[in-house]
């Protein structure tokens, strides 16, 4: 072996262990992401048939059809809302337009079961509303016909205002990309403004349209705080009742496999549909749609339109909540709520921090060993976006708990020591369980800016006899820091507003913002509620105030 081979055989080493630590870490991350869905049919199937025949024969049926109906409404309402909005603000232009390209999305900072709260204190029987209409009127309770806001219809209402802005950002994004070619061209054949967009612009921009729809549907169906508030009975508010309630693990193991069924065949459809969003541009130049200025009547109705999500889905809102909260008696400041938002805030960066590392081993070994096996842990990772709280917190408890229960055992049989719940008591596995959840966000926002680093630069780094873990110090997080903090955020707004994981998962008397806000709207306490939801609102406006950002940048 000459000099030169003895010489350079020690980095070549070095970035060999580096690839392989690498490649465990994404491998096992992919097994985590698994393990919640593994463990979820395992239950199910070991769980005897006398469960699933006795739900079949009582609440199956109404848990499905409830779900099915809750999905077609909110699929329905956000479609209309979001394409409609996403339509005039970018191929019309009347007063205001330009500010409400941005306070359209200010919804989005909302969790849907915040929004519940603010409208039941107003619209419910004993609310504002109804009882100013009983005391101009004189009516008795049973004199007039109200809406009921606590039903099926309602929980789609609240999850249409809070989850519109997927459709919309996806559908502006696609109708500014449009060329105006085939636009102008259906106008000069005769078509008008409402003809050439439902003909020529609808039809391009339905990949992505459809990608928004389903990112809704998906939430809808991991909702487990507005529709428990409401008493809508779906899969989410059964495995729960199943797992606290009635204490039936294989019940609720066996309502987690239908909902995870449901969930992945949409991730599925969704992966179908974006891998054929495809068009292509016959012209030579890029050309925008050109805006159709409205004058009159259709500019006030223009106007209206684009008023009225922003002023139910977010100003009405924060003015009932912020009302709320003067008028109760909770105490931000107090030894009891700083504990609160100390355990949120110790949840959310822990989870944060964690999630986005496992993100950068994942991503990053894809790029260093481009093949099969990369790929498909990067795939196994980001199923967790598919997959409610609730059941990837039934699929980690079921295996834990037994690890746990056994080692127990163990202990006491050998040396007469009892462990307790080492794992299932802790912190760290409600952590793992918001990485499997929301690693997808995370490691898309560093694969969006990795594919920013050109190859050269790696190969440069390893000419100068650097491993690839020191490339990535040096190089590449460097370059990511404005990605990696963005997914930081994102991770870390997602775990604050998280319910259903943290309800079923949570360590004893560790309660989270989020909690607090459930457990006292549960009590009919709502003003209290109010000020835990304005917390956890103020922290969800963040990420929303980036997008803004990057709306206004891009607009």
């Amino acid at each position: 072996m000459t000099e030169a081979e003895i010489t350079d055989s020690g980095p070549r080493r070095r970035g060999a262990r580096s690839t392989s630590l690498l490649g465990a870490v994404a491998y096992a991350t992919a097994a985590a992401c698994l393990l919640p869905m593994l463990a979820v049919a395992l239950a199910a199937l070991t769980g005897g048939t006398d469960t699933i025949e006795h739900l079949a024969a009582t609440v199956l049926p109404r848990y499905a059809a409830t779900t099915l109906v809750l999905v077609s409404l909110v699929s329905a309402g956000t479609l209309c809302l979001g394409v409609g909005a996403a339509w005039l603000v970018t191929m019309t232009r009347f007063p205001g337009v330009r500010l409400f390209e941005i306070a359209l999305i200010l919804p989005l900072a909302f969790p849907a079961y915040v929004l519940a709260y603010a409208y039941t204190f107003v619209l419910d029987h004993p609310g504002i509303v109804q009882a100013s209409l009983r005391a101009i009127t004189g009516w008795g309770p049973r004199d007039y016909w109200f809406p009921e806001i606590r039903s099926t219809g309602g929980a789609a209402m609240m999850l249409i205002l809070v989850l519109y802005p997927y459709v919309y950002l996806l559908a502006r994004a696609a109708f500014l990309q449009q060329s105006a070619t085939a636009y102008l061209a259906a106008r000069a054949l005769g078509s008008g403004p409402w003809a050439a967009f439902r003909k020529v612009s609808l039809p391009m921009a339905r990949p992505a349209i459809a990608g928004g729809v389903l990112l809704a549907v998906m939430e809808t169906i991991a909702d487990f705080g507005t529709v428990a508030y409401f008493g809508v009975q779906t899969f989410a508010t059964g495995i729960y009742t199943s797992w606290f309630t009635l204490a039936d693990r294989a019940a609720a193991a066996q309502l987690a496999l239908c909902l995870l069924g449901f969930a992945l065949l949409l991730a599925v459809a969704e992966r179908m549909q974006r891998g054929r969003a495809k068009y292509d541009q016959t012209g030579k130049s890029h050309a925008g749609l050109p805006p159709v200025p409205l004058h009159g009547w259709r500019a006030v109705a223009a106007w209206l339109l684009c008023a009225l999500p922003v002023l139910l889905g977010f100003v009405l809102p924060v003015v009932i909540l912020v009302s709320m909260g003067l008028d109760s008696e909770q105490d931000l400041l107090s030894r009891r709520y700083l504990g609160f938002l100390r355990n949120s805030l110790v949840l959310a960066g822990t989870a944060a921090v964690v999630t986005v590392c496992a993100a950068i081993c994942v991503g990053y070994y894809r790029r260093l060993r481009p093949g099969r096996g990369s790929a498909t842990a990067a795939y196994l990772a980001r199923l967790g976006y598919a997959v409610p709280g609730g059941v990837i917190a039934v699929g980690l408890m079921v295996p834990f708990a037994a690890f746990d229960n056994a080692l127990d055992a163990w202990m006491r049989a050998t040396f007469g020591i009892s462990t307790g719940l080492l794992l299932t008591g802790s912190i760290w596995l409600l952590v793992g369980a918001y990485m499997v959840r929301f690693l997808a966000a995370a490691l898309g926002a560093y694969e969006g800016g990795q594919s920013m680093v050109p190859a050269n630069m790696d190969a440069a780094a390893r000419s100068l006899g650097q491993s690839p873990l020191a490339t990535l110090r040096r190089v590449h997080l460097p370059i990511l820091t404005p990605s990696l903090l963005t997914a930081l955020l994102i991770v870390f707004v997602d775990v604050m507003k998280e319910l259903p994981a943290t309800l079923i998962m949570r360590p004893f008397n560790y309660d989270t913002l989020a909690v607090q806000a459930y457990r006292l709207a549960s009590d009919e306490r709502l003003e209290g509620a109010a000020v835990p939801s304005l917390v956890i609102l103020a922290v969800g406006l963040l990420p929303v105030i980036l997008i803004c950002r990057q709306v206004r940048r891009h607009g």
